[in-house]
Order: C-alpha cells, then sequence, then structure tokens
C-alpha cells in the first residue's frame, strides 16, 4: 500500500505546500490528486516569490496586466487568485465529499499586515470574496494583533488558516481566538460551520536550536512541540465547551503540521511525516518531500494522544539552556519578518518583469 494511502487510511490529510502555473498547466497537481491522496494545498510568500520571481510562466498574464495602473501588491494578487482558484476546483471534489473537512486551498494576507488588525481583516474579507470558491483559506499570523483578526474573520464567516504558530501555547491561543469567533456567530444566531486550520511549524524549532544541545537532542525538539499540542488539541476536542459547539454544527479547526521537510542533511528526508502521523490532522509537505515519503516513506506509529515522552523531552531541552517560550516568539516573529522579506522581493520581481514586458511590447 502507497505510504500516503496509509496516512490517509488512518485519519491524515497530506496537502501540498507549492503552488505554481506549471504545477497546474502539466496536470501535476491533478496526479499527486489522484496517485498521492494530496487531498489539500497551502502557500505563502514564499512559495509565490519562487514561482514568480523564478518562472516566465506567469508573464503572459503580467504582460497582460501591464499598463492598467494596477500596483505590484495587486497585481500579485490577481495572479494568485489565478492559480488558487484553478487549485480550488481541482480540489472541490474532495472538499464535497468531506461535506468542507478536507480539500482546502490557502492565500495568505500581506504579511506587512501580521501587526495591523483591522487592515487584516478587510484584506482577508476581500480576498475570500474576490475567490468566491468556498474551500478556500485566508492565512492570517497568529500574532497578537493577528489573533483579533481571526477572531473577527470568523465572526464574519471567512474560513481562516492560523499561520506561524510555534507552540502549544501559541496554538491554544488561535484555537481560542477561533471558539470566540464560532460563539459569537451562535450568539448572534449565525452558523456554526466556519472552516479553520491552525498550523503549527515544525523544522524551524530543530534548526534553531542545533548548535545549541547535544547531538542527541538533534531533530527532537519539533516533534515534542508537536506531541505536546497534539495533546492539548485531542484534550480541546474532548471539552464540554467545544462538544457543545459541535452539536450545533461547528467544523473543528484542525491543526495543520506545517514547515515539515528535513532541513539536516543527516536526517532522514521523511523524518517530519513519519513522526507526526496523526487522526484528526493535516500535514502539509513541500513537494520533495511529498515525493520522497511516497517512494520510501514508512508509518510506523501515530501520536500519543496523551503527549507521549512530550513533558520529559522538553524538559530535557530546558535543562539544556532552551526558554522555549521565548524561542516560540522568536521564531514566530522571524518567520514574519522572512515573509515581509519575500514578499518585497516578490512585488519587486513583477515590477521589474512588468516593466520589462511593456518595453518589449512597445518596441
Amino acid at each position: 500500500m502507497n505510504p500516503t494511502q496509509q496516512l490517509h487510511d488512518l485519519g491524515q490529510s497530506i496537502w501540498l505546500d507549492n503552488i505554481t502555473r506549471e504545477l497546474l498547466a502539466s496536470g501535476t497537481l491533478a496526479r499527486y490528486i489522484r496517485d498521492l491522496h494530496v487531498t489539500g494545498l497551502t502557500s505563502n510568500p514564499t512559495i509565490f516569490e519562487h514561482a514568480i520571481g523564478h518562472s516566465t510562466a506567469y508573464d503572459p498574464a503580467i504582460r497582460g496586466q501591464a499598463g492598467t495602473g494596477k500596483s505590484d501588491g495587486s497585481l500579485f494578487f490577481e495572479l494568485a487568485l489565478e492559480d488558487l482558484t484553478q487549485a480550488a476546483d481541482l480540489f472541490r471534489p474532495t472538499f464535497d465529499a468531506s461535506a468542507g473537512v478536507d480539500g482546502w486551498v490557502s492565500l495568505e494576507v500581506s504579511p506587512l499586515l501580521a501587526h495591523d488588525a483591522a487592515n487584516s481583516i478587510k484584506e482577508a474579507v476581500e480576498l475570500h470574496a474576490r475567490a468566491n470558491r468556498p474551500n478556500l483559506f485566508i492565512k492570517i499570523p497568529g500574532t497578537a494583533e493577528g489573533l483579533v483578526a481571526i477572531e473577527a474573520c470568523i465572526f464574519a464567516g471567512t474560513p481562516v488558516n492560523v499561520t506561524l504558530l510555534f507552540s502549544c501555547k501559541q496554538y491554544m491561543a488561535a484555537a481560542e481566538a477561533y471558539l470566540r469567533g464560532i460563539e459569537r456567530r451562535m450568539e448572534a444566531g449565525r452558523d456554526p460551520n466556519v472552516g479553520s486550520v491552525a498550523s503549527l511549524f515544525i523544522s524551524r524549532w530543530d534548526v534553531a536550536v542545533k548548535d545549541a544541545v547535544p547531538q542527541r537532542l538533534h531533530n527532537r525538539l519539533g516533534i515534542a512541540v508537536a506531541m505536546q499540542t497534539y495533546q492539548a488539541y485531542c484534550a480541546l476536542l474532548a471539552s464540554p465547551r467545544w462538544l457543545k459547539l459541535a452539536a450545533a454544527g461547528a467544523r473543528a479547526q484542525r491543526v495543520l503540521w506545517a514547515s515539515t521537510g528535513t532541513k539536516d542533511p543527516q536526517a532522514p528526508d521523511t523524518l517530519y511525516v513519519e513522526a507526526l502521523a496523526a487522526p484528526l490532522t493535516i500535514n502539509t509537505t513541500p513537494e520533495k518531500t511529498l515525493l520522497a515519503f511516497a517512494d520510501h516513506g514508512q508509518v510506523k506509529q501515530m501520536l500519543p494522544s496523551d503527549g507521549g515522552v512530550a513533558e520529559a523531552t522538553l524538559a530535557d531541552f530546558g535543562r539544556q539552556g532552551i526558554d522555549l517560550d521565548v524561542l516560540a516568539e522568536r521564531l514566530q516573529r522571524e518567520g514574519a519578518e522572512a515573509f515581509v522579506a519575500s514578499w518585497r522581493q516578490l512585488l519587486q520581481a513583477i515590477g521589474t518583469k512588468a516593466a520589462h514586458l511593456a518595453q518589449v511590447s512597445a518596441s
């Protein structure tokens, strides 16, 4: 049995953490859906920076928009929505068959809004309306200001993928924002069925501490944080508060494992996919990791719902001088800054392409 089918059968969704125009036009994404049980897709500013900045596939669309007076940011969202609505349509049968649990794609608000709640809300609602697809998440980072926007968007009925979460504490804050948004909808007499996922970044933990801990602890911190978070997630799904909302028709905000490509060349390339197998979760994998897991991955065991050795492992890191709360805040801040850098490179690439293509057309 294909390893991706094994994960699918145990109740974990495999999503692709990539989007390019070539991936769509070549039929590769359709093949991944058919053959590798891929049931969703995520994107981020870095992915689009690589897709648009390092390819000529978008040149015709950029040429067509040249001279319209649109800003580089507006032009980007035009390009991104073209890709993601097409991807959403490919996943629509999955979305319908799962009653909206699976089959989603994601588009992020501008990274410049990571600390601007009001404009995050405005942009999220507008982007979702422009996409006009029920299976498109809007990604909003789980910063302090982002949490305000997340609650407001859920209340407004806009599906949200909470991104840039690094710790169990940050996950619980995102879950609380989601729950408050749903509870407010119920109080207002609205349908409580609004989709959401909470994306916990894994591998960046291990990169951050590699030079600060002994070899025996390499590549163990991200998995331990995931185990701790999965325990909290399972406890939330069993809580009276959630069960009341579920009985009224609310949909669980699933945990999504993000940043699951192996960064350490000495570690197995399927490390995080194999370690994070768990029902009721999602693993969004880079294309290279997806293909590696489909080729030689193994489903050995599932994450324990009671946290397993997470607390003991995290305590071991604490004895090495790693302050998990401080590091989680740093990783979230650095993640947001990295997306801003990619965003600026992306807009610069689009502006340069647009100017060059306009010049070529005029000559």
